[in-house]
Formats: structure tokens, sequence, C-alpha cells
């Protein structure tokens, strides 16, 4: 049974309140000198109206060799927006800086992907309402809401 309590505590509609954006600052924080699990990156992106250095923490999914950045909270997230804003120009830190592109995955691509992600970030699963040992039809139901990037260097 997914956790519902926790995604309206922290993410009344599907946005962070200040408690969230509070643990995501540290949680940024932490992985971006490299002390949080090495799963977690803190993404640097330039934000599309301030110019301003923006972070946030995530975790990294890995599939058949590659990585992926996946948005549990949809399209209407800041880091989501500035990553396209942007080309997909961005800087991954966990403990060094690695400058990277961001590539956007076709919708058809996504299943296995978010599978993998949520089998990763179990946390996240409030976010998607299913299991990580869900059918792939049932994350290609979920794909169109859920952005997924792949990191290419």
């Amino acid at each position: 049974m997914p956790r519902t309590w926790y995604r309206a505590l922290l993410y009344p509609g599907r946005r962070p309140n200040l408690l969230s954006r509070k643990l995501n600052s540290a949680g940024a924080w932490a992985s971006s000198i490299g002390i949080a699990p090495s799963l977690m990156v803190s993404l640097e992106t330039k934000g599309r109206r301030t110019g301003r250095t923006l972070r946030v923490p995530l975790v990294v999914a890995k599939l058949e060799g590659r990585r992926y950045l996946v948005s549990m909270l949809g399209e209407n997230t800041d880091w989501v927006k500035n990553v396209r804003a942007s080309n997909g120009e961005a800087v991954l830190r966990h403990g060094i800086n690695e400058p990277v592109k961001l590539q956007e995955v076709a919708v058809s691509e996504r299943p296995p992907i978010l599978r993998a992600f949520l089998k990763r970030a179990p946390g996240a699963r409030p976010h998607f309402d299913l299991a990580s040992d869900a059918s792939l039809e049932e994350f290609a139901r979920i794909a169109p809401r859920v952005p997924v990037f792949r990191v290419l260097p």
C-alpha cells in the first residue's frame, strides 16, 4: 500500500512544502560533497528565470550500464523546466563536479527505467502509486507524466 500520507505531508499538490525544501537542501548539500549514498547526486541547473545555480538531490537510476534521472514529481518541477530550458546542460555532483548533457527519454522507452528507478529509490513509491515489481504495462501507464533524462558525458 503506497504511503500517501507521506506525499500529502511533504508534497501537497505535488510541490515541495517548506519542510521538504529544507530536507532537499540538506540532501543536495550532502550529495554534492560526497557524503550521501553513492546512488544520490546533487543536480545543478541554471535557473531559467534567475540565472542562479539551483541544486536538487536526485537518485540516479541505472539500467543496462546507462544512468538516468527521473522526476518523481512529474512535469511541474523547476529542475525539469530548467534542464529543458538549458538544452540539457547540467552538472552532477557527488564529491566531484561532472558536467553532463541530459537527454529526455521518449515515453515509450521509460517503463523499464521507471521500474529500475523505483527499485533503487523506494521512497519514490508514494509518488508513483506502484510497487517496484509492477508490470511494465503498469509503468507504461504512468510514463507520460514522469519525465526521464538519460545522462550523457
